[in-house]
């Protein structure tokens, strides 16, 4: 499994589509992904709409009913969260839930997961979210657990956070279901990354994505896994305008905390942009979204055409 060219979904909310639509919309955009050439769509596990691209009242679908859904309007590309919060799910019914994603979409699942950091989802819905180190202790137990039952193996473990006793995992479609990391963590997350993880999504500022290259190789070395068997891909966020004058107008809406993570221009500008940047530092594919436009019919179709030659094999 690899993520060479993903398509992330982080928004829905569509001027001018009723509630009633908006399945239809985020279907359209996943269709158009993988018609365009994309490998792999991938919505956020979120509960409400994050700072920086919207308001918490805004609509955000629940990712796993939506990933199902997709699996009947797509055929073959894959899906994914991009991640799944650990701390909003026990971990064997994580894995009983991308297992059953994985029959219902005939063998397209991956397993996208993190530590969480939505405070205000945890306080409102009601999950515990605890200190950063007790979050990655829990992520830690929670692969120890969903790793085995994504092979087929009975998971039985007594942690601090979890238990499973013997869970099986039944039906299973392969062998093996890949397991996806995201984050950005060189001491943490890099380090279960090396040892449970098939690939990594660094999420970082453009900025410091040699250093976190580098860094990953050398947690893989520490284990003495060779660091060509984990796979890379960065997430983008693209402000893609059909003009250049919408271009600009899009980086305009850029929040200053994530001007670093987005590239402005027309799809040629930014594909250009990437290879150097992204691709030059050592990663080996590109998730971006187009949070702003990518509802648009054709909008993914255009930046598939000047992404896809990027990355072919």
């Amino acid at each position: 499994m690899t993520i060479r060219l993903g398509y992330q979904i982080p928004n829905f909310t569509y001027p001018g589509v009723p509630v009633e639509d908006l399945f239809d919309t985020v279907a359209a955009q996943a269709r158009e992904a993988e018609s365009a050439g994309f490998d792999t769509v991938l919505v956020m596990d979120h509960f409400y709409q994050l700072p920086g691209i919207g308001t918490p009242d805004q609509a955000m679908l629940e990712s796993y009913t939506t990933l199902g859904a997709l699996a009947s309007a797509t055929s073959t590309i894959q899906l994914s969260t991009l991640v799944t919060g650990n701390t909003y799910r026990n971990p064997a019914l994580l894995a009983k839930t991308v297992t059953t994603l994985d029959v219902v979409s005939k063998g397209r699942a991956v397993l996208g997961i993190g530590a969480g950091w939505f405070e205000r989802e945890h306080h409102d819905y009601g999950f515990e979210f605890g200190s950063f180190g007790q979050r990655f202790e829990r992520l830690e137990e929670a692969l120890t657990i969903i790793a085995p039952m994504l092979r087929g193996d009975q998971a039985s473990f007594e942690g601090k956070w979890y238990t499973a006793r013997g869970a099986m995992n039944n039906p299973r479609l392969r062998p093996a279901i890949p397991i996806m990391l995201g984050g950005s963590g060189e001491r943490k997350t890099f380090r279960l990354a090396a040892r449970f993880a098939d690939h990594m999504n660094i999420i970082c500022d453009v900025t410091d994505l040699p250093r976190k290259v580098a860094v990953l190789r050398e947690r893989c070395e520490e284990i003495g896994r060779d660091p060509a068997t984990l796979r890379t891909s960065f997430l983008v966020m693209g402000m893609v305008g059909e003009t250049g004058q919408e271009a600009k107008e899009l980086g305009e809406t850029i929040p200053a905390d994530r001007r670093d993570r987005a590239f402005v221009g027309t799809a040629d500008q930014v594909a250009e942009q990437l290879h150097e940047k992204i691709l030059g530092a050592g990663i080996d594919g590109l998730t971006i979204n187009l949070v702003r436009n990518g509802h648009r019919p054709g909008m993914v179709a255009r930046v598939g055409a000047a992404l896809k030659p990027l990355v072919a094999a």
